[in-house]
């Protein structure tokens, strides 16, 4: 008798609620979007052009045989015979032509020899007109033989100086003594007048050529830092200045043309490389920069999300300078604030937000 009380005693709150109309309704579902968020911080941000371009010398000599005869190219201190890639000095010997082909263009000793007797037989006149022995007009006769001994004198020493064939420049050997099949050619070979001896040309300093569309010419100009890489150096960036801009447009490629000058001081580049360079057009220090991923547009407006607390609150920012992973901020935001960069494509104002990286 006892249990069955405590039966109907358990049982009675439950028919009561139910009696009185009580139920339990579940806890509302709250949906936050996943995102995830960068920081607003202080950096260096940089416009650039990003453009290929071919190394060529800033200036180079073309040493050629202007007497026929024999090549015999010059030695170095070491006794070895000088080579391509060797340093030259302005001024500097390269190479000799010999043989009786100089000899005979040059005829130095008859010319001399001519020299001399006219010189002799103008002062004998000299003095003979003096002593009025003979008439002014065989003074004037000697002193025609005597000027033009002395040109043939002075031009039989010029050829023979260009049987010594010296670089007006300095700078390194880019290419030496090579015939028509560019092959090197042996000491003794017998060149002929035009034959090309050596190709000098100083590389501490060298020349891109690069091309420019219209867009960019109206960012560039003279005096702006240039990087330029080459694939063969990674991680090693060589820095430049653009040097001048053409003054006409290319009808061929309907691009202008630009001179960078190229710091090689390291030589590790060398004329024929094809480089990129990368021209920086305009830098601002020290500014308020967000991820570039984090700005969208919304109604023709560039805005970012921020973070606050757990919603993201739509806010319209001023741009600045950008490249490939930030964006300068004028005003809109300040550093130390946190931004939405994944998950903002369906984004609204204060929409609530569950960060799930950074």
């Amino acid at each position: 008798m006892k249990f069955g009380v405590k039966a109907v005693l358990t049982t009675l709150p439950i028919l009561l609620a139910s009696a009185c109309g009580e139920t339990t309704a579940p806890p509302p579902v709250e949906f936050r979007i996943p995102v995830e968020v960068g920081d607003v911080v202080t950096d260096d941000v940089e416009d650039s052009i990003v453009t290929t371009g071919t190394l060529r010398p800033r200036e180079s000599v073309v040493l050629t045989v202007e007497t026929p005869g024999f090549l015999r190219l010059v030695r170095l201190e070491s006794g070895e015979r000088i080579t391509e890639g060797t340093n030259v000095a302005k001024g500097a010997l390269v190479a000799e032509i010999t043989g009786e082909d100089a000899r005979l263009a040059a005829r130095l000793e008859a010319t001399q020899r001519h020299l001399e007797a006219s010189e002799e037989e103008l002062n004998r006149r000299q003095q003979l007109f003096e002593r009025r022995l003979i008439a002014e007009e065989a003074l004037f006769l000697a002193r025609a033989t005597y000027e033009d001994a002395l040109h043939n004198f002075e031009t039989s020493k010029w050829t023979l100086e260009k049987t010594r064939i010296t670089t007006p420049i300095a700078g390194v050997v880019l290419q030496l003594a090579r015939d028509a099949n560019n092959r090197p050619v042996a000491d003794g070979q017998k060149v002929m007048q035009g034959f090309e001896v050596a190709r000098i040309a100083p590389i501490d300093n060298l020349i891109a050529d690069i091309d420019l569309v219209g867009p960019e010419l109206a960012r560039v100009r003279p005096g702006q830092p240039v990087r330029i890489e080459h694939y063969a150096f990674e991680k090693t960036v060589m820095m430049g200045k653009v040097l001048r801009l053409s003054p006409a447009m290319d009808a061929t490629t309907h691009s202008f043309r630009a001179e960078v000058e190229v710091d090689n001081t390291a030589r590790l580049l060398r004329p024929g490389m094809f480089i990129q360079a990368t021209i920086v057009t305009d830098r601002h220090e020290d500014v308020a920069v967000v991820p570039r991923d984090a700005v969208t547009e919304r109604a023709g407006r560039d805005v970012v999300f921020v973070i606050d607390g757990q919603r993201a609150r739509r806010q319209e920012v001023s741009l600045g300078l950008r490249n490939d992973d930030w964006i300068e901020v004028i005003d809109g935001v300040i550093p130390g604030e946190r931004v939405v960069v994944r998950g903002l494509e369906t984004l609204t104002d204060e929409a609530r937000v569950r960060v799930t990286g950074s």
